[in-house]
């Protein structure tokens, strides 16, 4: 792309933005709070459903409306909402700032590392700390550890308690111990961080086991026993999703990764493309797509997580128009395909290399490399 057509493949994206966001209205509104009512009811049956396990389909059944309804309140409703998605309605019950999903991570900090520096850094080595997590050697570009040896089984084990780690994650460590964070915030993160956690805790495995208690003279001790058992397995259920959705979304072998020196001074052109290439989507139906929160549309995400979700497919087509225009990539494929490419790529780059520690020299960012330096040349004919 020459610096002419990146100027204009901004642009273009900026109009498709601004058409969305111009046409935001009750439809919208209607759509979530639609959504919320759905999730809710799904959640309080399947608490229900789990005060007869001595009954099995009844409980069987509880137990999936409970998985079902963290599932979307997690990715449909926490998600897109954090993302300030539904602010424009003044809604207090969909208001991005005021907002506390139902994982243990806690809202604050995600929306720190998630919707800045994830979302403004995205792929960027040394600057988004969800490459890799910093658990996996997920880029050829990323140095070889030898704890890399056992990406597959840290990435199985990472996917059932998915939550935990995103909560871990967010308190971030190694900024307080290189000095860019002060020990108050730190102090700080882990505070909330064990607040929520006690929450979470008491809430699934104390609070909803023990009304069940009432119910012993009539069946018996296993009951209590039996919920908090359902509550545990529902929220793996939601943690193996969410993980797999994120990872197909962001690891796949296609998707590409960025050094600080190819994303300095990127006009808007540069930075969508930046998005585009380094994000990856999952083909599917609309009930799949609601499932994940309409991250199935990642690239659209990335490049608008400011537009409600449920607008993506819409916005798809927009975006597939322009990446043919300008002869660009669409990483896009069925979640098998992408969870396969992601395994391939976690088992590949667990290899030790020739060079463990050798950086960089990856083509994987061709595209935004010649960008950048078409841009470049430009600015110094100007």
């Amino acid at each position: 792309m020459t610096y002419e057509q990146l100027e204009e493949f901004g642009d273009e994206l900026d109009a498709v933005r601004r058409r969305v966001l111009n046409d935001l209205g009750q439809a919208d509104a209607n759509y979530i709070r639609r959504v919320i009512k759905v999730q809710r009811s799904f959640e309080v049956l399947g608490r229900i459903g789990l005060f007869f396990p001595f009954f099995w389909p009844v409980f069987v059944l509880g137990l999936a409306l409970l998985a079902l309804s963290k599932i979307i309140e997690n990715m449909e409703i926490g998600h897109n909402v954090l993302h300030g998605q539904y602010d424009w309605m003044n809604d207090p019950m969909v208001n991005g700032k005021r907002y506390e999903w139902d994982i243990v991570a806690p809202a604050e900090d995600w929306k720190r590392s998630h919707n800045f520096v994830h979302h403004t850094y995205t792929n960027i080595h040394g600057m988004d700390r969800d490459i890799g997590y910093d658990l996996f050697r997920i880029d050829e570009d990323q140095p070889w550890y030898p704890r890399h040896r056992f990406n597959l089984p840290i990435a199985f084990m990472l996917m059932l308690v998915f939550e935990w780690g995103v909560m871990h994650h967010n308190i971030e460590r190694d900024d307080y111990l290189s000095g860019k964070m002060s020990e108050a915030e730190f102090q700080a993160q882990k505070k909330r961080a064990w607040r929520k956690i006690r929450r979470q805790v008491f809430k699934d495995y104390l609070l909803y086991p023990a009304l069940a208690v009432p119910l012993i003279p009539f069946t018996s001790w296993w009951v209590p026993l039996a919920v908090l058992g359902a509550n545990v397995v529902a929220n793996v259920i939601r943690n193996i999703w969410s993980f797999n959705v994120i990872f197909c979304g962001h690891f796949p072998a296609d998707v590409q990764t960025f050094t600080e020196e190819e994303a300095e001074n990127e006009n808007r052109g540069q930075w969508y493309l930046r998005q585009l290439l380094g994000s990856a989507n999952i083909s599917g139906t609309p009930l799949f797509h609601l499932l994940t929160g309409n991250l199935s549309h990642q690239i659209e995400h990335h490049i608008f997580p400011d537009i409600p979700a449920r607008r993506y497919p819409e916005v798809a087509n927009d975006v597939r128009r322009l990446v043919e225009k300008y002869g660009l990539p669409y990483n896009t494929g069925r979640l098998s395909r992408q969870l396969l490419s992601v395994a391939r790529q976690l088992a590949v780059l667990a290899k030790k290399p020739a060079d463990p520690y050798k950086q960089g020299n990856s083509p994987e960012s061709k595209a935004l490399r010649e960008a950048k330096r078409e841009a470049a040349a430009h600015a110094g004919g100007a």
